[in-house]
């Protein structure tokens, strides 16, 4: 699975998980998830982490939920390629 074929997939388990009233096709791959991006808060984060779990097949291991991992969309498909392979 592609770069490209993963992030439109994170962008619509993202707002289908959060409940969020927007259209995934606006979310940025390299906008902020936290903060003055999406707003996403700690909450979210476990919601989203039990979706990627689920929708991708791979654990997340709470070391590896940092601020890296979950910047971006870019960032969490690049996370996610990593848990793929390894």
């Amino acid at each position: 699975m592609t770069h490209e074929n993963l992030a439109p997939r994170v962008k619509e388990l993202i707002v289908r998980r959060l409940k969020l009233d927007i259209d995934p096709t606006t979310i940025q791959n390299d906008a902020p998830l936290f903060g003055e991006g999406l707003g996403l808060d700690s909450i979210d984060a476990l919601e989203l982490v039990l979706g990627l779990e689920q929708e991708f097949g791979i654990k997340v291991e709470d070391e590896e939920v940092g601020v890296k991992a979950f910047a971006s969309v870019d960032a969490l498909v690049d996370f996610i390629e990593q848990k793929k392979i390894a």
